[in-house]
């Protein structure tokens, strides 16, 4: 006996120790921000950008170049005069070497261009940052998506073993001639039917999880069940405008769209200085050396002033500062159009959070009105005033209401997710309240492949 129960000691124990780590809506978030590709993507977009403003720096500070040189020379000289003929021949090297500093003093362009790395670098922050805000609702959405998709193949489950014992019960009634065999074809019909949803209802769940492995790099941890209790509680503040004001002001694709208009704005500036003189001013020094037989060798200072006055360069410039101009018409196109994007999006999640709160309320009834209909069709089916075919339909009908009103609970909590995203107040404290909805000791395990 104590053998016995050893080995099954150790059997639960290798279990526990096998069994997958429970997640709940925050850790699934946390590996999210580790795991994602495209969020490290972004994440390095933003340090590359983030260079343009060094780059736009040094081109207002001094530069200093050297160049130097060597050759080998060999020269056969032949001359003849009144006086007699001579031949010359020599062979030598020359060395010369250069140091120049050159500084802008004046250059309209590179003065623009660094202006303009400000609002690229500030677009780009807020592209990354919307990026972020983005992966919060993605990883939520898919992984409330997991569990809408566990759910339906509950739903299916438990309708293919009503659908199995109405079936029997079929077969039974007409083996003693209770039915006719039309009431047995009907039930199989329902039975396959059942048994192809289910095949259907699995497969939606493995994409499913495959949809958060992408964002999550895994599959291999168990996810908390949303809980039986869900507060339904309107926004706070509960006016539509005030929110949409809210996104207008702080929305993080706006402000991108925003800087870039901006950065396009200044790119106007930058090709018009094609117009402007530019003034530089140079010092060096020069060292020049020959081994040559009547050689020359030179050491040269110098210190100038170069001005370019452009006075004619074919209308190119003309031309790219009106393509400059079309580029900032359009950047404000879709500043507007992100504005707009954006307004729809925060009144459809508000409207959505308030019809979701009442389809909750409906689906929770209408389960409670298809349980009694399918009680009353079942015992109308044993007086004979109803058919199999109506006990069935009253079957499914039950399953889909339990299915609606899960799902209406997930769109309140997604509804309240995309309202937040559309104004980028999104962060981990909102997610935080989402997550207080979930039992941690419901859990729903992953696939075993």
């Amino acid at each position: 006996m104590r053998r016995i129960l050893s080995a099954l000691i150790s059997m639960i124990l290798c279990v526990t120790a096998q069994a997958p780590m429970a997640e709940d809506l925050l850790q699934i978030y946390d590996q999210a921000v580790v795991s994602d590709p495209s969020l490290r993507e972004a994440e390095q977009n933003l340090f590359a950008t983030r260079e343009v403003k060094p780059q736009a720096r040094a081109l207002l500070l001094p530069n200093l170049s050297a160049s130097g040189d060597v050759d080998y020379r060999t020269v056969d000289s032949d001359s003849r005069s009144s006086a007699g003929s001579s031949s010359f021949t020599d062979d030598y090297s020359t060395q010369g070497l250069q140091a120049v500093v050159t500084q802008s003093l004046f250059n309209r362009a590179n003065w623009m261009t660094l202006q303009r790395s400000d609002n690229v670098i500030a677009q780009a922050e807020a592209e990354y940052r919307n990026f972020d805000v983005d992966l919060m609702a993605r990883a939520t959405e898919a992984y409330f998506d997991v569990l809408r998709a566990a759910d339906l193949v509950t739903v299916q489950e438990a309708l293919l073993r009503a659908t199995e014992r109405q079936l029997e019960q079929s077969n039974q009634r007409f083996e003693v001639g209770l039915v006719a065999i039309t009431d047995v074809n009907e039930s199989q019909a329902a039975f396959d039917r059942s048994r192809a949803d289910l095949i259907n209802a699995k497969n939606t769940l493995g994409n499913a999880w495959e949809a958060l492995r992408v964002i999550i790099g895994t599959t291999s941890v168990s996810l908390a069940r949303l809980g039986d209790k869900l507060p339904l509680a309107p926004p706070e503040p509960n006016e539509i405008t005030a929110w949409a004001d809210t996104a207008i002001r702080s929305n993080y694709g706006i402000i991108a769209a925003s800087e870039a208009a901006a950065a396009a704005n200044r790119v106007i500036e930058i090709e018009r200085s094609g117009h402007y003189p530019t003034l530089d001013l140079q010092a060096g020094y020069d060292f020049a050396r020959s081994g040559a037989q009547f050689r020359t060798n030179s050491d040269t200072g110098f210190v100038g002033l170069t001005v370019n006055v452009p006075i004619f360069q074919g209308g190119a410039v003309t031309s790219r500062t009106r393509e400059a101009g079309y580029n900032f018409r359009a950047a404000q196109d879709r500043l507007d159009q992100t504005r707009r994007q954006v307004d729809q999006q925060v009144r459809d999640a508000f409207r959505g959070i308030l019809s979701s709160i009442e389809d909750v309320k409906a689906r929770q009834a209408s389960i409670v009105s298809a349980r009694s209909a399918l009680e009353s069709t079942q015992a109308g089916l044993e007086v004979g005033t109803r058919t199999q075919v109506d006990v069935l339909d009253a079957q499914r009908n039950l399953f889909q209401a339990e299915f609606d009103y899960l799902s209406a609970r997930y769109a309140y909590i997604l509804n309240g997710i995309k309202l937040h995203q559309a104004t980028s107040t999104l962060t981990r404290e909102v997610l935080a309240k989402a997550n207080a909805w979930l039992n941690p000791s419901d859990l729903l395990v992953p696939p075993s492949y």
